[in-house]
């Protein structure tokens, strides 16, 4: 049977220098591809099995809380402990938009807004 591997977002963003910055210094990505070398329009940055694409150009980032506040989320990110990576993530300095904690989804995680107000979350189903 067919499988797919991954799934990873395409954020539209203002700057993809700072972009790449901020998840690289903030959360410990790296950059896969970025075009051109200077001043990129484009880049796609990894880490582990998780991939995101940011491109800018003439349309401004609408994240999903700029047109539902009840859908705040623009990327769920899973990460079997949440815990260690919250504490890794607050080493960096990252700021966290929500705490680490149990949700009332049933999922413990934290959130973290980039610098184009996308919000992620980061986190698992919680333990039953």
């Amino acid at each position: 049977m067919p499988t797919i591997g991954s799934m990873s977002p395409f954020f539209i963003v203002s700057d993809v220098t700072r972009t790449i910055a901020f998840y690289m210094d903030k959360l410990g990505f790296d950059v896969g591809h970025r075009e051109p070398e200077q001043n990129p329009f484009f880049a796609i940055l990894q880490r582990d099995g998780a991939m995101l694409f940011v491109k800018s150009g003439e349309i401004s980032p609408r994240p999903n809380h700029t047109r539902d506040p009840e859908m705040r989320w623009d990327a769920y990110c899973y990460t079997p402990d949440p815990d260690a990576l919250e504490a890794e993530f607050a080493g960096y300095g990252a700021a966290f938009s929500a705490p680490l904690k149990d949700t009332t989804d049933g999922l413990r995680g934290f959130e973290i807004t980039d610098p184009d107000g996308y919000v992620l979350f980061f986190g698992r189903p919680r333990e039953r």
